[in-house]
């Protein structure tokens, strides 16, 4: 293995999950300048996530259906307008 390719500043991080609100205190090199307490009363930095292993439908098992057609349809009417 190659030496001196990993950093070595791993740190305590707490990561919270902004769609569900779950959190995890776990090792990362991540740069954040927000800090939270945890649930042993230490500080740590806090990383947001927008979505985690517990809301990420993979993990979950509930499929999020989304209106493609909607969407199109939006797009087109609105820039149908500036296209005339």
């Amino acid at each position: 293995m190659k030496k001196d390719i990993h950093p070595k500043n791993y740190r305590m991080v707490v990561f919270k999950d902004m769609s569900n609100g779950h959190s995890f205190l776990s090792r990362s090199t991540a740069a954040t300048k927000e800090t939270v307490k945890w649930e042993d009363g230490n500080e740590y930095p806090l990383v947001k996530l927008e979505i985690s292993n517990t809301s990420h439908p993979f993990f979950t098992g509930k499929n999020v259906l989304v209106d493609t057609a909607g969407r199109i349809d939006k797009f087109k009417k609105k820039y149908a307008k500036k296209a005339e």
